[in-house]
């Protein structure tokens, strides 16, 4: 099977081809148009700023080649919240294969948000599994995260987490699969969660 990761400004794609070389799979990192549409799966992953990402990929076309992939695609962090419909960091206009909307974390004032940091950065449980994605995975099951953004709970919420307020951990449309924490730096539960993409 032929697993490409789409290589843009915004990929952390070193920890992605480590964490799968671990399960005995490579992967090619492109931007080529064609390798990436006659891939058998592809990893969308992201670190950075919204506007800039969106910018980047709208400049390469590569926003268009995303939309209309057919195969099973997993956008991780960054990756997923540009798949939603709009992300307030920088008010920008994302992919929009998602609805979800992408907000700031916002800690309550006073004493209760004291000790709340914000970007999100560790280990947090994720529950309410709903799809495939998390097959052989039990509920409660941690991942680890570093977001100060997060996508709002919608109809395409496959998982939640619970920082500050519940937000979507995991979103599904289709074939489009989103991930808002980094299965490849999540151990075992991460490896599971990359095992049963690759499996889809």
């Amino acid at each position: 099977m032929d697993l490409v990761i789409i290589k843009y400004n915004a990929g952390n794609i070193q920890s992605v081809l480590y964490a799968l070389e671990r399960i005995g799979v490579s992967a090619l990192v492109t931007d080529d148009y064609e390798k990436i549409q006659s891939a058998g799966k592809v990893i969308f992953p992201g670190v950075g700023e919204a506007s800039s990402a969106m910018r980047y990929l709208k400049e390469h076309k590569l926003d268009t080649v995303i939309k209309n992939l057919q195969q099973p695609v997993l956008g991780i962090c960054l990756g997923m919240q540009l798949m939603c419909a709009h992300s307030e960091e920088n008010d920008t206009t994302c992919l929009g294969i998602f609805e979800e909307q992408v907000k700031q974390f916002a800690p309550p004032a006073g004493e209760n948000g004291k000790g709340i940091k914000v970007p999100q950065i560790g280990w947090n449980n994720i529950f309410n599994l709903k799809s495939a994605l998390f097959s052989e995975l039990p509920e409660n099951s941690y991942c680890y995260f570093v977001h100060g953004y997060y996508a709002a709970l919608g109809e395409h919420t496959i998982a939640t987490a619970d920082y500050i307020q519940p937000y979507s951990a995991a979103l599904h449309k289709n074939n489009f699969y989103g991930a808002q924490f980094h299965p490849e730096k999540s151990a075992k539960a991460g490896e599971q969660i990359l095992k049963n993409f690759l499996s889809l």
